[in-house]
């Protein structure tokens, strides 16, 4: 099994808590319903209005240097096929 770039983990488990919070969400809405009542507003939680969040210079960074690795190794993997014509 190939070595994932922990990174790339970090990234991806930030996206999955990310929606995970949204499916809640939509979870307490639909069940505030069916017992007849509003969703309480309260329940989301406090933060910027806008709905994105900032992230590090530092998660930036890895997140970029991930993504040259990946690219990276395309080409290589790409030249390495054309090459072998």
């Amino acid at each position: 099994m190939a070595r994932v770039d922990p990174g790339l983990l970090q990234a991806a488990l930030y996206g999955y808590q990310v929606e995970k919070e949204k499916l809640d969400a939509k979870i307490r809405d639909l069940q505030a319903q069916l017992k007849g009542k509003k969703a309480p507003v309260a329940a989301a939680k406090p933060g910027k209005a806008g709905g994105k969040r900032e992230m590090s210079d530092a998660a930036r960074a890895r997140i970029a240097a991930a993504q040259k690795k990946r690219w990276a190794e395309f080409h290589k993997k790409k030249a390495a096929v054309q090459g072998g014509d």
